[in-house]
This record gives structure tokens, C-alpha cells and sequence, in this order.
């Protein structure tokens, strides 16, 4: 019998969620006691404990899916990667977000750019290595948002994209320009799942479906790139044609020949804190049934029965709603002539 998405959503969906509130409590007390008195205490036990909830997806990807990551880099970068502060950019995390120092913003960039210096002045002083993760794709990857790219490339006289979006360059200009100084190198990082491999789905993880995933990283120091923010942001261009052509080639040899693969292989560091979660949750979980008694007659266990069915079920549905609305492909408007003024706000959106 086929387990069912929710028969593993719904246990893991819990663990997470009895992590997350153990977690928030510490950081909230750590935030009330510890923060006043040393800032990067406060931030280095933040650190750990967001670790010990994160690990737990880490755990889903390295042993219970049996994912098998591949990193495609020179040895220089691989010994690297994750020893220096760094500003990394993807083409492709919510987190404890405010105890963690997220940064929240509007898609307004006369709000959010204050919100965003700020933010990145305070990592000035970070006690421990972090990479600072851009998406400046702006959004997903689908094909009506790579047809908009392409009829907005041709309209204004840019490279038309063929597998990437036209980067968003405002947020990277500014990150550049105020991280500058403390901030060693930009990685710029792909991640294509090969053709080979199972394509991704929000369910197959949960249904411990393998895959395989090619991720390449190259390294740019930081002061080797331009001065004026005008020219940050067309060498922020330029690295994605690139990166278009560095996809074509995957797309023809499903590898990238540049580089040796490095497999990551599965950490042990993720198994063993996951373990302990459960022990910890479990017992706790118990404790409480026992102090409450919900468990101590035949009602209380039917309603807890019952319960936990209602959830898998409404889970379930929703998991079916959410496949049959992914199955049906976006619609692209056909095109229509557009004015120099629409295409100069146009242009100003991109940015």
C-alpha cells in the first residue's frame, strides 16, 4: 500500500513545529538575558540553536530522501565555502526570522532600502563566517516569467535569456556597496537538477523519492569587482549571461565538465540531532498526556485518534488541491505594442 503524502507530512510537519517552539523560547530568553549583556554571545548561541532546528531539513534531504548533492567547484573554493564571510547569489529560508536577524522588506525600494543598510551594517561584526544569500532572479523559475524576461530583453536590447530571468541588480549593487569592506568574495552559485534525475516536486522529498542535485559555485573576490554601483550592476548582468551559457552546456552534457563533482556525502551531524529531537519531543509529549490524562480513558484516545485523522485528511486534500493547480500550466497574454514610457517604467521595475 503506497504511503500517502500526509501520512508523513503531518508527523514531520509536527516534530518541526515542537522544535520551533523549543527553539523560539531559548531565543526569546537569550534575547530578554543574554543580548543586553554581550551581543555576540547572544548571537553565536543563536546561531547554534537555529542550527539544531535547521538540521532537521537537512536530515529529510541527506537520510531520508537519500539525496545525492554534487558539487562542482575548484578545490580552492570548496576548502572555502563556509570558513569566510561571503555575499552569495543563486539562480534556482524562512528561519527563526527576527531572533536570526532576518531582514524583513516590501518589495518597495524607497522602504526597503534603509531596512537593508542598516541590516547589513550590523553583520559588520559578526562573530562567526555567514553568507549573505541573494535570489536576484527576484521570484521563481517558470516558463510565463522566462516569456516576460525574453519579450522585456528584445524590447529593450538586452540578451535574451533562455534558461535565466534578468537579474534584479538594485539589492546586490547596495549589498556590494556596503559589505565591501568586510566581505572577502561573492559566490555565485548554480543549482540544476540533472535530466537524469527524478524532477523536483514539493512531495517527493516526504515520499523518500532519491535525487540528484548538481550545484556549481565560482568564486569572485570582492575587490575585483567595479567601483560605480553602475557598473556592479552591469557586472551582475554579465555574470548571468553567463551563467545562461554555463546552463546550455549542462542541458547538452547533464554535467558541468568544467570542474571535478565533489560529493557532499551524508553528515552524521544531522542524523544524531534529529535523534535527540525526537527522544526529547517524544518524552516530553508523553509526560504531558500522562500529566493530563487525555490518554487515561477510552474518550480521550478516541479523540485524540480522531483528531490526528482530521489533520492527515484535511493535509491530504490540500496536498491534492495544491498537485491539480501546479498540473495546470500559467497562460502567457499575447504580447501587445508597448509605449517608451511603459517600457522605461519597465525598465526601472528590472532594476
Amino acid at each position: 500500500m503506497p504511503i500517502l503524502p500526509a501520512d508523513v507530512i503531518v508527523p514531520l510537519g509536527l516534530l518541526f513545529f515542537a522544535f520551533g517552539l523549543i527553539v523560539n523560547l531559548i531565543q526569546a530568553t537569550c534575547l530578554v538575558i543574554v543580548r543586553p549583556v554581550s551581543k555576540n554571545i547572544y548571537r553565536r548561541i543563536n546561531r547554534f540553536v537555529a542550527e539544531l532546528l535547521w538540521l532537521e531539513l537537512v536530515w529529510i534531504v541527506d537520510w531520508w530522501v537519500g539525496a545525492k548533492i554534487q558539487v562542482f567547484t575548484g578545490p580552492e573554493t570548496f576548502r572555502l565555502m563556509g570558513k569566510e564571510h561571503a555575499l552569495s547569489f543563486r539562480r534556482s529560508l524562512v528561519g527563526q526570522c527576527w531572533f536570526s536577524e532576518y531582514l524583513f522588506l516590501e518589495r518597495n525600494w524607497a522602504k526597503d532600502e534603509s531596512t537593508l543598510k542598516s541590516g547589513l551594517q550590523e553583520l559588520r561584526d559578526f562573530p562567526l563566517p555567514f553568507w549573505l544569500t541573494l535570489f536576484v532572479e527576484g521570484t521563481r523559475f517558470t516558463q510565463a516569467k522566462l516569456s516576460a524576461a525574453q519579450e522585456y530583453a528584445i524590447s529593450t536590447g538586452l540578451p535574451v535569456p533562455r534558461n535565466v530571468l534578468i537579474p534584479r541588480t538594485k539589492g546586490f549593487v547596495s549589498a556590494v556597496s556596503h559589505m565591501r569592506t568586510f566581505v572577502p568574495a561573492v559566490y555565485d552559485v548554480t543549482v540544476v537538477i540533472p535530466k537524469s534525475s527524478p524532477s523536483p516536486a514539493m512531495l517527493r522529498p516526504f515520499q523518500g523519492h532519491p535525487s540528484v542535485v548538481h550545484v556549481h559555485v565560482k568564486r569572485h573576490l570582492m575587490k575585483d569587482l567595479p567601483e560605480a554601483d553602475e557598473d556592479v550592476a552591469q557586472w551582475c548582468r554579465d555574470i548571468f549571461v553567463a551563467k545562461d551559457d554555463l546552463l546550455d552546456q549542462h542541458i547538452a552534457e547533464d554535467n558541468f565538465s568544467d570542474h571535478e563533482s565533489r560529493d557532499l556525502g551524508r553528515p552524521i551531524k544531522s542524523l544524531l540531532v534529529y535523534i535527540t529531537w525526537v527522544f526529547v519531543v517524544v518524552a516530553g509529549t508523553i509526560k504531558m498526556l500522562q500529566w493530563s490524562s487525555l490518554l487515561s480513558s477510552w474518550k480521550g484516545v478516541a479523540f485524540t485518534v480522531f483528531s490526528l485523522a482530521i489533520v492527515t485528511a484535511l493535509m491530504q486534500i490540500m496536498i491534492m488541491f495544491t498537485q491539480s493547480e501546479h498540473s495546470n500550466p500559467a497562460k502567457v497574454s499575447p504580447s501587445k505594442p508597448r509605449s517608451r514610457e511603459e517600457l522605461q517604467g519597465s525598465d526601472d521595475k528590472q532594476e
